[in-house]
């Protein structure tokens, strides 16, 4: 039940990071919260570990490999899009931007650790990434090109570079281990990248109001518990290219949420860009899914 479910129980949870993120700016620093985020994860993750009986690693070098990957998955990747979503960089665009990482993992793996990809899989995440074009491509050609920091767009890209790198470092190097414990690690790791970043970019500004409390309650429980966990479990189970190319149904996805609750609105393109990352997802999965049979 968990493998038919977890893919889709994954996009649904990831895409509203983009919905939390333009919520969150609202009462706090982006750097900030993401600080209050990992911190409050790390907490209810040690907890969960210490009364279910988990086992740690034993060795250093599987505490380190746990620490580094959540400094590229957690620390310099959302570290980056926040920053750069809070610098002026509009969703649109950072979903487009965020299309790019499933392709960049299917070709990584396959020169890192060699993991084949069958000409179906590899036209699948060429054409997943150009329904993303569809789906969003129009809102970013309306977008005033001169009101868009360009440090900022760059930043956006080389969180999609840092987000490939630690995934395939995930696959790579944590095979073994409990998932709740790796997840702790990982967000230490994160701490370690985020809280001096906050410290030297950010005043460190945080409104204690309600708002912000359910932002990172949905933000720590459903995102740095709920996704993540699903996401280390898709990883160590199949293809990265497999997980990574669930990414793509993650911003139309969040354009249907931003339309529900900012009420941004919804097009056409965005429909037919969405049908056609579906079909781009299901010929990179299909390999995989008979495979397994």
């Amino acid at each position: 039940m968990l493998n038919r479910l977890a893919p889709a129980l994954f996009v649904v949870l990831w895409s509203t990071g983009w919905v939390v993120a333009k919520y969150a700016d609202l009462f706090a620093d982006p750097l900030t919260f993401l600080v209050l985020r990992y911190s409050v994860a790390v907490v209810l993750f040690y907890l969960v570990c210490r009364f279910s009986g988990v086992s740690w690693p034993r060795s250093r070098e599987a505490v380190i490999h746990a620490v580094v990957s959540g400094m590229f998955l957690h620390g310099l990747y959302l570290g980056m899009v926040w920053w750069a979503i809070g610098q002026g960089v509009p969703a649109a665009l950072s979903g487009i931007i965020a299309g790019l990482q499933p392709l960049m993992t299917g070709i990584a793996a396959a020169f890192l650790i060699g993991e084949a990809l069958s000409g179906t899989q590899r036209f699948g995440l060429v054409l997943g990434f150009a329904g993303i074009a569809i789906a969003v491509l129009p809102n970013v050609l309306a977008l005033d090109a001169g009101a868009i920091p360009l440090y900022a767009v760059a930043i956006n890209v080389l969180a999609m570079a840092c987000v490939t790198i630690g995934t395939i470092y995930q696959k790579r190097f944590l095979k073994e281990g409990d998932l709740r414990a790796v997840a702790t690690l990982q967000y230490v790791g994160a701490l370690i990248v985020t809280v001096p970043a906050a410290v030297a970019f950010e005043n460190l500004h945080v409104e204690w109001v309600f708002g912000l409390f359910a932002a990172l309650a949905w933000s720590v429980l459903g995102i740095s518990m709920g996704a993540i966990a699903l996401l280390l479990y898709l990883i160590r189970r199949g293809d990265v290219s497999k997980a990574a190319s669930l990414i793509y149904l993650v911003p139309p996805l969040a354009a249907l949420e931003a339309a529900l609750f900012f009420g941004e609105k919804l097009t056409l393109s965005m429909i037919l860009g969405t049908a056609v990352v579906v079909v781009g997802v299901y010929l990179t999965n299909r390999k995989a899914d008979r495979t397994s049979r």
